[in-house]
């Protein structure tokens, strides 16, 4: 098997598949965190990581197909990944359980809130995916019937010296099933009620904030924050803009777990 189509050996970081955190005391609260196409764990564990520093358990899920090997991530569907993330909910069967994605994982976060309405009770969203570029989508769509892969879509970073550990090329039959599991995420957004807070890059060379607004126009959610992010791109969990990210999401995480609580009243500017 060649370097490209495999991920064996590139790091020693456990996290990258898929890890777990939890409390001594058993807390009211917890998070899954979901990561994006052709990705890792690893990409979002800092995320991870300064949820459960705030109180939170965690449980961060290597999706199907992911961490291992191009060929792998070919063989597998949305329909596999979003099963993986159903299973990783049902292991957090706490009070109160939010659910925070970044990309693909923000698509899937959504559709876990439709399907789950009375355990998901708030979404934290990194440049959510539920559509591309109408010409993008008509070239996965075409060349995806002829071509197994082209240039992977990971490691769009402001930050030079930041990486993100994921596949160098993009399996087209698994990025098509993708597009096809957006197409039930956008047709049932008005189901989502639960709190949102939105994470977005203002430049994002992989998903348009076309996708972002399609979010925050469907949904029927009444409490909704939106943070603009200048200093990133895509990937917004590994950029510069990470600490702000993670501090955001954690005040938002906290007012969701404990809504009486005197602290915080929102996510702050960027």
């Amino acid at each position: 098997m060649s370097a490209e189509g495999s991920l064996a050996g590139r790091t020693d970081d456990a996290r990258v598949h898929g890890f777990a955190r939890r409390h001594a005391v058993r807390p009211r609260a917890g998070v899954l965190v979901l990561h994006g196409f052709t990705a890792t764990p690893l990409s979002v564990a800092g995320w991870a990581e300064e949820f459960h520093a705030a109180g939170f358990d965690v449980e961060v899920p290597l999706l199907p197909g992911h961490g291992t090997t191009v060929p792998d991530c070919e063989r597998t569907t949305w329909a596999d990944w979003l099963g993986a993330a159903q299973a990783a909910l049902d292991r957090l069967d706490h009070e109160v359980v939010l659910v925070a994605g970044i990309s693909m994982g923000g698509g899937l976060a959504l559709r876990l809130a439709q399907l789950h309405p009375d355990r998901v009770h708030g979404l934290v969203l990194a440049n959510p995916a539920v559509l591309l570029e109408p010409w993008k989508l008509a070239a996965v769509q075409t060349l995806g019937r002829v071509l197994p892969r082209w240039p992977g879509v990971a490691g769009d970073l402001r930050d030079t010296s930041a990486r993100v550990l994921a596949y160098e090329r993009t399996p087209l039959r698994a990025l098509v099933s993708q597009t096809g599991g957006w197409r039930d995420v956008r047709r049932d957004l008005a189901l989502v009620r639960q709190p949102v807070l939105l994470l977005r890059s203002r430049v994002d060379h992989v998903v348009p904030a076309a996708s972002s607004r399609a979010v925050l126009a469907g949904i029927s959610s009444a409490d909704v924050s939106e943070v603009v992010y200048a200093n990133s791109f895509h990937e917004l969990t590994s950029d510069r803009d990470a600490p702000a990210v993670f501090a955001a999401s954690v005040r938002f995480a906290r007012r969701r777990a404990h809504p009486d609580h005197p602290g915080g009243t929102g996510p702050g500017p960027a």
